[in-house]
């Protein structure tokens, strides 16, 4: 049969324009919401989340398409060509109406994010095209067992529940077997866990080996022996690959992709900041200035890497920020941080001042009481408010008494200016 008219004919072809357009009217807020701003990893990994309902429709239109074969009975038939030659032409374009509606959900996701010039993640794109073969080949399968009516709606049913489900599980390893957990990365901060892509696609080439077994032999009782120790295999080893993993694939990522100057303090951003640099060195060392003018103790360096080092702090600010994002963001990467007995769940009496103590140190940096509302209390910012009127001698005492409180399980605040714990 000639490829224009399989084209012309197949369900994929038909059923490709209602796709995209589900997938731009009713996914478009789910892709870009979460997205990070400017970063191609993210953008890849925010549209995989399409996968799960790109994935149903791929084996829904191929099991319509195993309903065909069926009712012609190709196969009852004397063939010049294999069963495998035969199949492949048909889900041809089922798997390529797959790869468009992915493609579609990353151009969703690329407009929302504003990225640059660049390239997807292409381990991210691997999982994608193997797991919708292995959607369509299954589907397939299904649709040559039973009539449409009935293949068609319980291939959409299982194919969606278990591309969906396994992220909802508290088996966390589950999700990355079928790409559950990859709409999730990631942050500027944050890279691929090629873990998470080596177990989908090893799980995904071993479903689509075994279907073409069963495909290429039919319901032998050696194809369905072998089908099933490939199925099985590929599970295994999946599994394995993510065991152990958390809900998220993610990883830290390397601090040598950060771009850092010589000024004082020296601020290192990540390459996705370069349009804003400027902005945030300017301001980053206008808080920084200030802060010091106050008594605080500034690192010789501000960085946005995920784990700073001895003599660093975090410069908490995301993708798109503003001057005053650069203040509050300063001023967060000097909050004491947290003792190991906190983390472990035991009494820890100095948490009250983390909101304070932020707070103090904001606007200390020069941010706008107004930008605080939404990170403190009232009771908090009104508080800082009150310190920040006293004298410098003052309020460096007061934050010095309390920032060695929140270093220790066992210490009291005393957020009162005068010593006081109220």
């Amino acid at each position: 049969m000639l490829l224009r008219t399989v084209l012309r004919f197949s369900s994929g072809t038909r059923l490709l324009p209602f796709l995209i357009g589900f997938i731009v009217i009713a996914l478009r807020d789910n892709l870009s919401e979460w997205v990070t701003p400017h970063y191609w990893l993210s953008v890849s990994g925010s549209a995989s989340l399409a996968l799960t309902f790109v994935g149903p429709a791929c084996a829904g239109a191929a099991a319509w398409e195993g309903s065909r074969v069926r009712r012609a009975r190709i196969f009852d038939q004397s063939t010049v060509r294999s069963p495998l030659a035969i199949t492949f032409p048909l889900l041809l374009p089922v798997w390529a109406m797959g790869l468009i509606g992915m493609a579609t959900a990353l151009v969703v996701s690329a407009t929302a994010a504003g990225v640059g010039i660049g390239t997807p993640n292409f381990g991210i794109l691997a999982v994608e095209a193997v797991l919708l073969a292995a959607n369509t080949l299954v589907g397939y399968l299904l649709g040559r067992l039973w009539a449409p009516v009935v293949a068609v709606p319980a291939t959409l049913i299982t194919s969606f529940l278990a591309n969906a489900y396994p992220a909802s599980w508290s088996i966390l390893w589950i999700r990355h077997l079928v790409g559950g957990g990859l709409n999730d990365c990631c942050s500027l901060d944050q890279n691929l866990d090629m873990s998470a892509v080596q177990s989908a696609i090893t799980f995904g080439a071993a479903v689509c080996l075994a279907a073409a077994v069963l495909i290429h032999h039919g319901k032998t009782i050696p194809a369905l022996l072998i089908a099933s120790v490939l199925a099985t295999g590929g599970f295994a080893l999946g599994a394995i690959t993510a065991h152990g993993m958390g809900a998220d694939p993610v990883t830290p990522r390397p601090a040598s992709a950060l771009i850092c100057d010589h000024g004082r303090p020296r601020i290192c951003l990540w390459p996705e900041m370069n349009h804003q640099a400027a902005m945030i060195r300017t301001e980053g060392r206008n808080a920084a200035d200030r802060l010091q003018e106050a008594g605080v103790t500034v690192p010789a360096t501000l960085t946005m890497a995920d784990q700073p080092q001895r003599d660093e702090a975090k410069l908490a600010i995301d993708a798109d920020t503003s001057a005053n994002d650069v203040r509050i963001g300063v001023a967060a990467g000097l909050i004491p941080q947290s003792p190991t007995c906190a983390e472990k769940g035991e009494p820890y009496p100095a948490e009250v001042a983390y909101g304070p103590i932020g707070a103090w140190l904001s606007l200390t940096a020069g941010a706008s009481p107004r930008t605080l509302t939404e990170r403190v209390t009232p009771s908090e910012l009104t508080l800082a408010q009150h310190v920040i009127k006293q004298s410098r001698k003052a309020q460096l005492s007061w934050y010095e008494r309390n920032a060695r409180a929140m270093q220790s399980c066992n210490v009291r605040p005393e957020l009162g200016i005068n010593g006081s714990t109220a």
